[in-house]
């Protein structure tokens, strides 16, 4: 136990080491267009990813989803709670079990001029349903018809719970119909009806947007957006006090504390349903043994891991589904346990050294946390490397499962869209990266989204929970608190437990 303690003080004090000399040196990132709060209207935003897409419908990235929330819109978008609210709907009726009639809002266009219509929405959701790494978000549509030019009656294979979460993603984006049928590459070319239109896209630099003056709900204020991919989050901070950028995206957490000290610059803290997890390949060798699965997740000290991962900013996460929505529960879940885990190693009948692990991250904070749990699984035994890896072949390469472990999350404003999106059998191949196939949980699952009452749904989902955890498919990290940074000169900056920023509502100071 010395020997781990001493091995994890050693990698706090080499990140603190590390971020110390960053700071030191400023990087140029190649932006000079930050506002200092002059009461101009452009903004620079600072990302870590670079998105894989422009396009809603070939990806189910959180780096995609926030360009394509700036381009699209949808018929349904979520609120401060994470309810689903209308977006381009302005009412709606669920008209049977099965049947629901959604009345368009009129005078929408898109960024081509063309005004929005019910043909739209059929030719974007039908075309969606065709799309493997959204089409999770709309497997229960069995048909989506035009009644007249303003009005949609949708046809589901059952009573759907999740129906309106589901038209808030982005992969049910609506796009114009010509565009469609014309063969459009929405990457390239991306067209929408959002409050921001596409100008430019500088590979691994920058991303330009300007205000689309005909948005339905009024020109948003900023006219003019450059979102610059900026990987190493100690340059996103130094870009920021620097006044190269007006708002980062994805906080270092090791630079929290230094940023809300600064007051020209304003911290925002939200608690989040995003969970991060050590995703592990059930149909690799070892990793498809339960019991070795369960002693990786008794080895790893998640407080350990948030304090140097995280500079103390998570909640350590047990569950196999986030804590705080429907059904999620740590019945059955293990916790920081070595002597389990040893046990469980024991059980497994396996030599913990024939067990292949190469923990993929796509950035800094996965890295420090893929460090200790390499420290930790020493302890038992279980040698692992690291490999770092762009976000781009990062998706694909866990995708494909061409991988044995990795250190990813998933964010979902509900309890079945999270468990559809990660432990479903249909999603394998897009965001199910465990590759978890197992009839009795995709039952409960598709119980659990038919089952409208609240009260009875969250039964279900419980009961999934406890089996998850008893399963253990993969091994819950911790759960984000959200973090955004923007010079304090700015207003309207807000989000949800989901993530999302309304762009549009924010300006500069008078």
């Amino acid at each position: 136990m010395t020997n781990r303690k001493t091995r994890l003080l050693s990698l706090l004090l080499a990140s603190v080491m590390t971020l110390a000399l960053l700071s030191g040196c400023s990087k140029d990132t190649g932006s000079s267009s930050g506002n200092g709060g002059e009461g101009k209207d452009s903004l620079v935003v600072a990302t870590m990813s670079e998105t894989p897409s422009m396009g809603p419908y070939d990806h189910n990235a959180v780096a995609g989803d926030y360009m394509n929330q700036l381009v699209y819109s949808s018929l349904f978008e979520t609120d401060a709670d994470l309810n689903p609210v209308p977006e381009l709907v302005d009412t709606y009726e669920n008209t049977s079990d099965t049947e629901w009639l959604f009345h368009l809002k009129q005078g929408v266009k898109f960024h081509d001029g063309s005004d929005l219509t019910s043909e739209d929405v059929v030719a974007s959701i039908t075309y969606a349903k065709t799309c493997p790494e959204v089409n999770l978000y709309n497997g229960s549509i069995l048909t989506v018809e035009a009644v007249d030019e303003y009005t949609v009656k949708m046809t589901t294979d059952g009573p759907s719970a999740t129906l309106l979460y589901d038209l808030c993603h982005h992969g049910n984006s609506i796009v114009p119909k010509e565009l469609l049928d014309n063969g459009n590459d929405f990457n390239e070319n991306p067209i929408g009806s959002g409050p921001y239109k596409f100008v430019e896209w500088k590979r691994g630099d920058s991303i330009q947007f300007e205000a689309f003056e005909d948005f339905y709900e009024g020109a948003p204020s900023i006219k003019s957006m450059t979102w610059k991919i900026i990987p190493e989050g100690s340059s996103r901070t130094i870009a920021l006090e620097a006044g190269e950028v007006d708002m980062i995206i994805e906080v270092e957490a090791m630079d929290a504390e230094r940023i809300e000290s600064n007051s020209d610059l304003t911290l925002l803290k939200h608690d989040s349903t995003a969970i991060n997890w050590l995703m592990l390949n059930n149909e690799k060798p070892g990793l498809d043994n339960q019991n070795v699965r369960h002693a990786i997740n008794s080895a790893i000290n998640r407080d350990d891991l948030v304090t140097v991962a995280m500079n103390g900013m998570a909640t350590p996460a047990y569950s196999s589904t986030p804590l705080g929505m429907l059904g999620s529960t740590d019945e059955g879940a293990d916790t920081f346990d070595v002597k389990k885990a040893q046990e469980y190693m024991d059980a497994s009948g396996m030599d913990p050294a024939s067990v292949e692990m190469s923990i993929i991250c796509s950035n800094d904070t996965k890295k420090r946390a893929a460090e200790v749990i390499q420290s930790n699984l020493s302890e038992i035994g279980i040698n692992c490397e690291i490999e770092s890896m762009d976000l781009a072949t990062y998706l694909s390469t866990t995708a494909e499962g061409n991988f044995t472990a990795s250190i990813g999350g998933y964010s979902s404003s509900d309890m079945v869209s999270y468990l559809v999106g990660v432990y479903h059998s249909k999603s394998i191949g897009a965001s199910n990266k465990t590759r978890l196939n197992n009839p009795e949980i995709d039952a409960l699952i598709d119980e659990a989204a038919a089952t409208v009452d609240s009260a009875a749904r969250e039964v279900v989902l419980k009961e999934v929970t406890v089996q998850l955890n008893e399963l253990c498919p993969q091994v819950s990290l911790y759960q984000d608190l959200y973090l955004r940074a923007y010079n304090a000169n700015l207003e309207g900056v807000d989000i949800n437990a989901g993530g999302n920023i309304r762009f549009q509502d924010i300006s500069w100071k008078a």
